[in-house]
């Protein structure tokens, strides 16, 4: 098992300064939309959202949220909970939920694990992991989401049969990333065939992370690991 490195899975969380209206935006909205994990969780986290959703999902470091927003968009039955401890991440998504008018998402900015813990057990639907820094060398590996202890957080918050879905270009990571998962007794990978973690998933729409792989010559691979309760021997 992986020891827990503690305030150690982001790196730096402020970028450019925000702009007046960005600031403006975040003084506004952002009180709004934001988790407050000093308040008891409701045990349905479809009360966390204004308007009615069937479901709700929880993606693990957003980035610039061009994933989210185009998942709330196309999804206004499901709650969509964003994670994300980079400054200019929240600024993005909260400019786009302005923008579009969203209701159905809610954002967290600070680091997962501790949104992972406050979260009712068998509460979320679904939950996605897309291209999460790789911290590439080997002695930084330690500073990777994925381990034995952050698996056991998603797999307590995830339903049973509901997925956890991994994308990443840096081939050591997603190699990591399934020998924790094949590991782990309550996740089982998917795929049956090569396309199956070659392909993105329906109507994916891209990241810029992954436009900037594909730019340098690498190519995205897409793990799918359903909740399972059936112990592994």
């Amino acid at each position: 098992m992986v020891d827990h490195y503690k305030g150690s899975f982001f790196g730096r969380r402020v970028g450019k300064p925000a702009s007046p209206r960005q600031s403006q935006l975040l003084q506004d909205v952002m009180p709004q939309v934001a988790l407050d994990l000093t308040q008891t969780p409701p045990e349905n986290l479809a009360e966390l959202f204004p308007v009615p959703v069937k479901s709700v999902c929880l993606e693990i470091g957003f980035g610039g949220s061009e994933h989210l927003i185009h998942r709330a968009r196309e999804n206004p039955e499901i709650g969509f909970i964003g994670c994300e401890p980079f400054s200019s991440g929240i600024i993005k998504a909260v400019s786009s939920i302005e923008e579009h008018g969203l209701k159905n998402i809610r954002l967290y900015d600070d680091d997962a694990g501790k949104l992972l813990d406050w979260l009712p057990a068998a509460s979320l639907d679904m939950a996605y992991q897309l291209y999460p820094d790789p911290w590439p060398k080997k002695k930084h590996w330690k500073r990777r989401f994925v381990n034995q202890i952050n698996l056991t957080r998603i797999a307590r918050a995830l339903k049973s049969g509901c997925e956890y879905r991994f994308a990443s270009d840096i081939d050591t990571y997603v190699d990591w990333t399934l020998s924790h998962c094949r590991r782990h007794p309550a996740f089982e990978w998917s795929a049956e065939c090569a396309s199956d973690w070659r392909t993105p998933w329906h109507n994916w729409p891209g990241t810029r992370y992954e436009r900037k792989a594909h730019r340098e010559g690498r190519i995205g691979r897409y793990l799918t690991f359903l909740r399972v309760e059936e112990t592994k021997t």
